[in-house]
């Protein structure tokens, strides 16, 4: 159910004590010459409307602007500071828990969102307000992304190049696939991204002077059927599994006596 599409009385008689949220999220930053900014809300928005609809779980609207400053030399990029960021998660959040949802699950499709949804999460947890995860959509099957692309990357790279094929092909600049990763980094791995252990960079510009890695041009319209259908299936079972959690095993333990 798209919370946003029903009038008041309706979600007066549909929404539940201890229910189930997802919330998309993502941002609105460069892809490369081949994606749209638009490319990780798309993908968060995606993922969560087909969950929805197959849990019967409240979808929310999606956040489309995220922690992205690392990729601000790139026109158009937004993005907000992670303190603002962070609270306004936070109290996106407690609106819903005053509606009686008690558990959420952040359907994130933007690396820079990761640790500050877990630390939204944590403070939620702690005063007893939410039970709220952060799930990244491409974590829940590397070892199918591994499979299905030779040259993966982990910014507009084949993975995100894919589910935007499936969720919107009219977005994706085929004709610039090539240039793409002719005029990216195919491999992190052959940069001086990490020396001597250390993360030697700071913005996506240092290692890919069009903000794109990997090798996009290794993408299929079965690939990308396929890659959609395995993480929007493991969202529907963490929410299926979220859902059929107690609320008393969800809360802070007590203190060790």
């Amino acid at each position: 159910m798209y919370l946003a599409d029903q009038t008041w009385p309706e979600l007066g008689a549909q929404l539940e004590n201890e229910s189930v949220a997802v919330v998309p999220l993502g941002s609105t930053e460069q892809h490369g010459p081949h994606l749209p900014l638009a490319t990780d809300h798309l993908i968060a928005e995606g993922l969560a409307a087909a969950a929805a609809e197959e849990t019967g779980c409240v979808r929310t609207p999606t956040i489309t602007v995220g922690v992205s400053p690392h990729h601000r030399q790139f026109s158009g990029t937004m993005w907000v500071d992670p303190p603002a960021f962070r609270d306004y998660v936070e109290s996106f959040t407690r609106n819903l828990a005053y509606h009686g949802i008690d558990r959420v699950v952040y359907v994130n499709a933007h690396g820079g969102n990761v640790s500050h949804l877990r630390e939204v999460g944590r403070r939620l947890h702690a005063d007893e307000t939410a039970y709220a995860i952060e799930w990244m959509w491409d974590e829940s099957i590397p070892d199918l992304v591994t499979e299905l692309f030779e040259r993966n990357g982990p910014h507009a790279g084949p993975k995100e190049t894919a589910m935007i094929t499936h969720i919107a092909p009219e977005l994706v600049r085929t004709n610039q696939l090539e240039s793409a990763r002719d005029g990216g980094l195919v491999d992190l791995e052959e940069s001086d991204a990490r020396v001597h252990g250390a993360r030697t960079y700071y913005d996506a510009i240092d290692n890919s002077a069009n903000g794109a890695f990997g090798d996009p041009t290794d993408v299929t319209p079965e690939k990308a059927e396929r890659l959609f259908d395995a993480a929007a299936d493991q969202l529907v079972q963490l929410v299926e599994w979220l859902d059929a959690r107690e609320r008393a095993d969800l809360l802070p333990k007590d203190r060790v006596a």
